[in-house]
């Protein structure tokens, strides 16, 4: 069961999520490390995007037993806990902050999975050698990057080339055949432009799970990327899904209203 805050219904609640010390008043604060560190010394757990059990499946279909697998931006999540217990036992998983990885790997120790390594790292510039993991999953950390991207056709460079970083810094620590998985708001016409850029191997697949609102479960394939393929500009023959807000859970409502805000 996840652990989620039931649905904001009105203006008012997502006014008292905001000032209840956990979402943030602005967009714009989501990029500010000072603010992850006081919320993770502050809150036990949070799932951005659904918990396991939502996309469960789809994950499985690309683990396995034996593979390395790199969580970017683990936060105060349980992901690594649920794939530790589904029997994925080489697992490590980073964060930008100093407070999240030190209580993450006091809870894991206190419940006999300090098997799991936990670093201190920026996914801008992934501190480990190249082609060190089977599989890369990160869960809403890349969409955080994006909230102050201004137009989502024609973002920022600035916003781009943090992306980039962090794509390039995949690609790179991925094996010749290793598998990113990305679970985002992001939809395919924003996405599909930056995962597509040229010196990037993989193929890009994607996938969507959830109640009446879907989230994209991207599945990015390094190697199998056809020599003579062309990437995507405008993207025109993908329809973009209308957002539900009602039927968004806790601040991922909030996250979303913010961005979109910011965007206008």
């Amino acid at each position: 069961m996840d652990s989620n805050p039931s649905s904001p219904d009105d203006e008012s609640s997502i006014r008292r999520r905001r000032s209840d010390g956990v979402a943030p008043p602005t967009a714009t604060d989501y990029l500010n490390p000072d603010y992850w560190n006081q919320r993770f010394s502050e809150e036990e757990h949070y799932e951005w995007f659904k918990g396991y059990s939502h996309f469960r499946d789809l994950l499985l279909k690309h683990l396995l037993p034996n593979h390395s697998v790199l969580e970017i931006g683990c936060g105060n999540s349980q992901l690594c806990e649920e794939l530790y217990r589904d029997g994925f036992k080489n697992l490590t998983c980073i964060d930008l902050s100093a407070v999240a990885v030190d209580r993450l790997q006091k809870k894991l120790s206190a419940i006999g999975l300090d098997g799991i390594k936990v670093l201190e790292a920026d996914m801008l510039d992934l501190p480990f050698a190249n082609e060190s993991f089977d599989v890369v999953i990160e869960k809403g950390t890349m969409d955080v990057l994006f909230v102050d991207s201004g137009d989502p056709w024609n973002p920022r460079p600035s916003t781009v080339d943090k992306v980039m970083a962090m794509l390039e810094g995949v690609h790179k620590v991925l094996k010749p055949d290793g598998i990113f998985i990305s679970i985002s708001f992001g939809q395919p016409h924003f996405r599909r432009r930056l995962f597509e850029s040229p010196g990037f191997t993989w193929s890009v697949n994607w996938n969507t799970f959830g109640d009446g609102f879907h989230y994209f479960f991207y599945t990015l394939k390094k190697g199998e990327r056809p020599s003579d393929y062309k990437a995507s500009g405008q993207i025109s023959d993908i329809h973009s899904l209308s957002l539900f807000h009602e039927e968004l859970e806790g601040e991922d409502y909030i996250f979303r209203t913010a961005v979109e805000e910011l965007n206008t």
